[in-house]
């Protein structure tokens, strides 16, 4: 089923998640809802916060751009209550969006590298470094997580240039190719 997109504004966005405990209710269901939510709106990750939900749960699969980063070749991944435990110091500055700004993409400064500590979808727990966009795509969903999203981490100068268009999802004004759940009038 195909879950409508939270965009800025939803105060889900900013919300710290809570753990994912093992007798979650209809939690595959729900993993495969995520997926092809994050297809059909043509992401390579989803958090929980998008699709309404304030648990630690990121669905992720950046396969469709490995051609612009080899690294993303069958990175599918499913992480349940995940931890960036390392942050290399070396940092990458690239263009990204996201699904719950649907129109606006800026340059963000990420760790080159990172390790992380998660559970798949059945609890068994995993330790795995990424590097590169595999990285990237990791940390910015992680940061959903946090209560935090990708605009937070550009300038006040390129926020303020993007107003109108963060106005206007706000406002429920702002329209796109998938399903968007944006802030109530």
């Amino acid at each position: 089923m195909i879950l409508p997109i939270y965009t800025y504004g939803q105060p889900v966005l900013r919300e710290a998640t809570g753990t994912v405990e093992k007798d979650y209710p209809d939690l595959k269901k729900l993993v495969g809802d995520m997926f092809e939510t994050m297809y059909k709106a043509d992401g390579v990750g989803l958090a929980a916060p998008q699709v309404g939900l304030s648990i630690r749960l990121l669905v992720l699969d950046a396969d469709s751009i490995s051609k612009k980063h080899p690294e993303c070749k069958g990175f599918k991944r499913v992480m349940v209550n995940p931890v960036i435990t390392e942050r290399s110091k070396e940092t990458v500055s690239l263009e990204e969006g996201c699904l719950s700004f649907p129109g606006i993409h800026e340059k963000v400064s990420r760790a080159a590298k990172i390790k992380v500590t998660y559970q798949d979808e059945d609890f068994n727990e995993h330790t795995e470094e990424f590097s590169n966009f595999c990285a990237r795509v990791v940390q910015h969903e992680c940061e959903h997580l946090e209560g935090h999203v990708f605009i937070d981490n550009i300038s006040p100068i390129r926020r303020q240039l993007n107003k109108g268009k963060l106005n206007s999802l706000i406002k429920g004004t702002t329209s796109c190719d998938y399903k968007i759940k944006p802030v109530k009038k």
